[in-house]
């Protein structure tokens, strides 16, 4: 996951940074207002972090111009303000949540992982070899033939077909399919991923382990 971070307190920005790259994502700082946009057309951000008091411009002219620009880019607003009156209007303006100062750190992660999860395209159906899913009725099928699953077992599965060919991690998995707050650990991914094989071994594809690095689902030849 990559964030941009938009903060003028350096220190505050550091333990931010430090925080969010122990968890596995990629960080981007900026301390003024003014290159925020700049910085989202840089690099693809996932999700924005953004202080509403910051210099320049502040935090809600900035979404303000982003929306206003067709960025949709997911923001998570940071403020010392408790008005509700700066809640509402930040969230007027187009920001997607809202977290006031002090904060958990904890909290901090499970709502940046939810704004990636509810911004996410989803298809309706996935389509891979013989397998199919359907993201609404949350069904699986092998050809004709009904696959039952766990609610995690699909939501695990779900993620791999929607990152199809590409190496995911095991946190990268558990930050797809959980909703904020829960939590998972290595271990049970890799019980999901055992269980996922053997239901869908007739299925003429393949959950492979690439070692030090995760897993990726790929069709096999016929």
């Amino acid at each position: 996951m990559h964030v941009l971070l938009a903060e003028d307190d350096s220190i505050l920005a550091d333990g931010i940074s430090r925080v969010l790259q122990a968890h596995g994502m990629v960080v981007d700082v900026v301390s003024n207002g003014n290159d925020v946009a700049l910085a989202i057309k840089r690099a693809e951000i996932a999700v924005l972090v953004l202080d509403i008091g910051l210099p320049g411009i502040d935090g809600f002219e900035v979404v303000r111009r982003l929306r206003l620009n067709g960025v949709h880019t997911p923001v998570l607003l940071l403020t010392a303000r408790d008005a509700v009156q700066d809640r509402v209007h930040g969230l007027e303006l187009g920001a997607d949540d809202y977290l006031v100062k002090p904060f958990a750190t904890t909290e901090l992660i499970a709502r940046l992982k939810a704004l990636v999860r509810r911004s996410a395209p989803r298809e309706e159906s996935l389509r891979i070899g013989t397998l199919s899913l359907d993201t609404f009725s949350k069904r699986v099928h092998i050809g004709l033939q009904p696959v039952e699953l766990s609610a995690r077992e699909w939501a695990v599965l779900a993620y791999l077909m929607q990152q199809a060919s590409r190496v995911v991690s095991k946190q990268q998995i558990i930050d797809a399919i959980l909703p904020w707050g829960e939590t998972v650990t290595w271990n049970a991914v890799e019980v999901y991923i055992s269980r996922i094989r053997l239901k869908i071994a007739a299925a003429n594809i393949e959950i492979r382990t690439i070692r030090g690095f995760g897993y990726m689902l790929e069709a096999t030849p016929l």
